[in-house]
């Protein structure tokens, strides 16, 4: 069965499977009628595409793979109705990608795959992990390729700080991109990225210096962007104490009357008692939110007879919410266990009446197992441990609502949580809303759902996007207030996929886009509307693929193309265009809409990076030919 899996595995297949073209911005074709909103700015998503892929038998996950931005720049035509969609896709050129790349010494990725970090098997994960160093160090030796510092594949988000284009995954810090060319600058370390020039000073960015730097220099791959202050706020998920930073970085120019702060970086916080699976975080317009969740990322447990990462259902749920500027102030509250990989939005509210209170709010998507990270990667999930009755809840993924009462400076109550519910009944994923409304109150939050109760797919079987969702949560909020369900376990609207679908009511907190039967999407962004009257007037953009372009045996011929859907966000009904690609996109990860103005005010460099000519590679010392014959066969 396992064999027989490994050999098709769900994640290396179908529109999962990685491109093997990249192009240049290339026009392209549509139908309907491109919003003016568009015009001049561009659509850029993330994911994973393994350059190393020879090896169809290998572990893998859904989570790995070079990191491979896809585009669509909507570009300015002489006419304001006259836009020219053009796509575009290129590889981050990590270190990790330039060493593997036209490298037929390895069979397989550099770095381990998820998939093996999540395997019980000692002996695995040490060979794994041994391999890797050691394809690491022959990187830094003469006939290498490129030299691997810094382990990031990149493969995760993009965001847009202070004239820079970024990519992000925890592994690494965030490297620039070029908008609209999505050619790699470098490397950013909190105050400039690599071929930006030189530095006026010697100071250092995120994780300092120091042997531990190359870790704390980890960064989320989900930092948020104040939309008012434009901070860059991020933490580093490490595996030694404090076990989590936290950074802040200003704009070099202020957005307001304030003056510009000094960035801060690596502030730890204090509270957490082992290293973590921290995927992402909330962050309001005063607030944060750090989520220690009992699904640890841990390489001693290993030697515990435990996966490296593992989820314990017996541990509680923990959050710890803090002002901004001061992590140490951090209060923490308990709760049940559960997994939390994407928050959808965090604000904070003041009351006086009865008396004064400051209360911080979370939207986030709980799930209520580890299952998803095993079904990503195709592995059986391990047999649950017993766990108290109050504990057990079934499989699902879900909008919840937290609200966090702040405990006043100076007295000694345990911080509790006053709601922790679900919104609505239906799976819920890769979150998204009006950019403008981040970190305060929202009333829509927009996202992917799918027919079955929950993400995890079967053994075999990947999780694919058949809903575009949009809920009112401001609404759902209140009546959950005015009517509580039951704590943790309860939830304010229980009607499922097929009950949201059959509803004539035209002010429905939850509206559902359906996609055309062996059609998917993938995760979409909103852009708003110029002027817009409503909080939910804009577009939802999603690149979707049509899987009766696959063969008998699943997979996908060299010709399939995917399209990129314009929807529209108020009705959640109608396409107003569809352009139609020159190629198709894999099922990939998260994504970002960058203005016009952002691509005109992106800062200068001085050069791209590049992988290196065959003339500046020694190939013929004896060290660079023992290297070679080492690479080949650890490889």
């Amino acid at each position: 069965m396992e064999a027989q899996i490994r050999n098709c595995h769900p994640y290396l297949s179908g529109n999962f499977a990685p491109i093997k073209q990249s192009r240049p911005l290339t026009r392209c074709t549509y139908v309907g009628i491109i919003p003016e909103e568009l015009t001049g700015g561009q659509y850029v998503r993330n994911g994973g595409n393994p350059m190393t892929n020879d090896d169809l038998g290998r572990e893998a996950h859904w989570f790995d793979g070079d990191g491979m931005l896809t585009g669509v720049l909507f570009r300015r035509g002489e006419k304001s109705s006259d836009t020219k969609p053009e796509f575009v896709n290129q590889y981050i050129l990590t270190d990790v990608y330039l060493n593997a790349k036209n490298n037929s010494n390895l069979k397989r990725p550099l770095l381990p795959s998820i998939a093996t970090l999540i395997s019980p098997s000692l002996v695995t994960t040490i060979v794994a992990v041994l391999r890797t160093l050691a394809l690491v160090f022959l990187s830094r030796l003469p006939g290498s390729k490129r030299a691997v510092k810094k382990i990031s594949v990149a493969n995760t988000n993009v965001v847009y700080h202070d004239g820079r284009a970024l990519a992000t995954c925890e592994s690494g810090p965030p490297i620039r991109f070029q908008l609209p060319s999505l050619e790699t600058v470098g490397w950013y370390n909190g105050r400039r990225a690599e071929n930006e020039g030189s530095l006026e000073d010697n100071k250092s960015g995120f994780g300092g210096h120091g042997p531990t730097a190359f870790m704390k220099e980890w960064t989320t791959g989900h930092p948020r962007v104040d939309p008012v202050t434009k901070e860059f706020i991020s933490f580093h998920a490490v595996f030694i104490r404090p076990f989590v930073y936290y950074s802040i970085v200003p704009p070099t120019k202020s957005s307001g009357k304030e003056s510009v702060r000094s960035p801060r970086f690596d502030m730890p916080i204090p509270g957490v008692s082992s290293p973590k699976m921290m995927h992402d975080f909330g962050v309001s317009a005063r607030h944060t939110v750090i989520m220690d969740l009992p699904l640890s990322l841990n390489p001693t447990n290993s030697f515990k007879g435990r996966p490296v990462v593992s989820y314990d259902p017996t541990e509680r749920a923990r959050y710890g919410v803090f002002p901004r500027y001061e992590p140490d102030k951090i209060q923490w509250f308990e709760t049940n266990p559960c997994v939390i990989f994407h928050t959808a939005n965090c604000w904070e509210t003041i009351s006086t009446l009865p008396e004064a209170e400051t209360c911080v709010h979370l939207l986030a998507c709980r799930l209520t197992s580890a299952s998803v990270v095993y079904a990503a990667g195709a592995i059986m999930p391990p047999v649950p441990k017993p766990v108290p009755p109050e504990y057990v809840e079934e499989e699902q993924c879900r909008l919840y609502y937290y609200s966090f009462p702040l405990v006043k400076e100076g007295l000694k109550e345990v911080p509790t949580i006053r709601n922790q519910w679900a919104l609505s009944a239906i799976p819920f994923e890769f979150p998204t809303l009006s950019p403008s409304q981040a970190t305060k109150e929202a009333r829509y939050i927009y996202g992917c759902s799918t027919g079955t109760s929950s993400y995890s797919a079967a053994l075999g079987k990947a999780a694919k996007i058949d809903y575009l969702a949009k809920i009112d949560t401001a609404a759902l909020i209140a009546q959950g207030i005015a009517h509580p369900p039951r704590q943790v376990k309860g939830c304010v609207d229980t009607r499922g996929i097929q009950e949201v679908l059959g509803s004539t009511e035209a002010n429905d907190p939850v509206k559902l886009f359906q996609m055309p039967e062996g059609w998917f999407a993938q995760e979409p962004r909103f852009v708003p509307r110029a002027n817009a009257e409503t909080e939910d007037d804009g577009w939802l953009l999603a690149y979707v693929f049509d899987e009766s372009q696959l063969d008998d045996k699943g997979e996908c011929g060299d010709d399939a193309v995917s399209e990129l859907w314009v929807v529209d966000a108020r009705n959640m009904k109608d396409v107003v265009a569809r352009v139609k690609l020159p190629q198709r996109v894999p099922y990939g990860l998260h994504g970002a809409w960058f203005s016009e103005d952002e691509i005109a005010g992106q800062r200068s460099f001085t050069a791209v990076r590049q992988e290196k000519s065959k003339t500046e590679i020694d190939t013929s010392s004896l060290l660079s030919i023992v290297r070679n014959n080492m690479e080949k066969w650890i490889g």
